[in-house]
């Protein structure tokens, strides 16, 4: 049963803030010692020997950072997997997260129940646990904001700061699945089969976080990030921390089966595969010795990783179609205000 057909047969509940907590956020924190079952103040984080913690947090709103009609469970999986790919990018083991929620009185028990219930099965999926967080009204839209912990070797993390000339870039699974997912999603998508439609808005809604990849990247790579904002403008973070240029041949761009066949459908589409971003797959640079010690990882984890191109001196990312001509951009990705 759906929690749309639940809520259809059962008269709407809405708690109060601390049965809620009790209710459904609870049960997610019972395994982690450190949180008291949500009963203090506050929670207590003791990192293994020999590591240290990497933070994230992001925010997001209904109506601005999703759509606002998603199912529950699967606004819960984004939020948490989106900060999960954080840390992956940082090469970081996730252990920890927080989660504060304000809820308009349209949100009940159902779909409270729902939205615990992804979190429950991403907890089991990546090794995650619930510590801690706050509940309260709003009159506007719903906002989650969730802050998540790693563990990372003392002294490892991998910074987007560290590339240098000569490194190779590389990029992990597919690139435009996200960004065209949300056009298939908004019914902006036309000329594809519902295949190809679903496994875009599949990619959109409920992306994989490459965290097994992420733990390998210290020693390896000397920058990396995630692709959230866009190929473009996450390869430019990397060049800007760095204080490189980068060299990116747009023909070396993995694309899903997907991808592929909306590009064939409206060749205009490339802007939004490399600067639409969602996609939550990892960029890094890695020196090119060590290019070997890639394609053995590609072959571990059954996962494609791709060269792209090469960090060189100066600034900027240029990126070359088959000519060797620059491609031109509208916008580099995606811009927080």
């Amino acid at each position: 049963m759906t929690w749309e057909t639940a809520r259809m047969n059962d008269k709407a509940r809405r708690s109060s803030e601390f049965d809620r907590i009790a209710r459904y956020f609870a049960p997610l924190a019972a395994s982690f010692p450190g949180a008291f079952g949500l009963t203090d103040d506050a929670a207590v984080i003791a990192p293994a020997d020999g590591t240290e913690l990497v933070v994230t947090t992001d925010t997001i709103v209904a109506g601005v950072h999703y759509i606002g009609d998603e199912a529950p469970d699967l606004i819960a999986a984004k939020l948490l997997r989106v900060n999960l790919s954080d840390l992956a990018a940082m090469g970081s083991r996730p252990c920890a997260y927080t989660l504060n929620i304000a809820l308009p009185s349209s949100i009940d028990d159902l779909w409270l129940e729902a939205f615990a219930r992804g979190l429950a099965e991403d907890q089991e999926t990546f090794g995650v646990t619930l510590i801690g967080g706050d509940s309260v009204s709003t009159p506007g839209p719903p906002v989650f904001t969730l802050t998540a912990f790693g563990e990372v070797p003392f002294g490892a993390a991998v910074r987007r700061a560290g590339a240098r000339p000569g490194d190779l870039v590389f990029v992990s699974g597919s690139i435009g699945d996200g960004a065209l997912g949300l056009r298939a999603r908004q019914g902006n998508l036309g000329g594809l089969s519902d295949l190809h439609r679903t496994a875009l808005a599949e990619r959109y809604q409920k992306p994989v976080p490459r965290i097994e990849l992420g733990k390998r990247l210290p020693g390896l790579a000397n920058a990396a990030a995630d692709v959230s904002d866009g190929l473009a403008a996450d390869l430019g973070h990397i060049a800007s921390a760095s204080e490189v240029a980068m060299t990116i041949k747009a023909a070396s761009v993995p694309l899903s089966p997907a991808a592929r066949a909306a590009l064939c459908t409206d060749a205009r589409l490339i802007e939004t595969i490399l600067s639409g971003g969602d996609d939550y797959e990892l960029i890094f640079c890695v020196p090119p010795d060590l290019s070997c010690a890639v394609a053995t990882l590609a072959k571990e984890f059954s996962l494609p990783l791709t060269k792209l191109g090469v960090v060189t001196r100066g600034s900027g990312v240029e990126i070359l179609d088959e000519d060797g001509n620059p491609v031109l951009l509208a916008t580099s990705g995606f811009r927080h205000a």
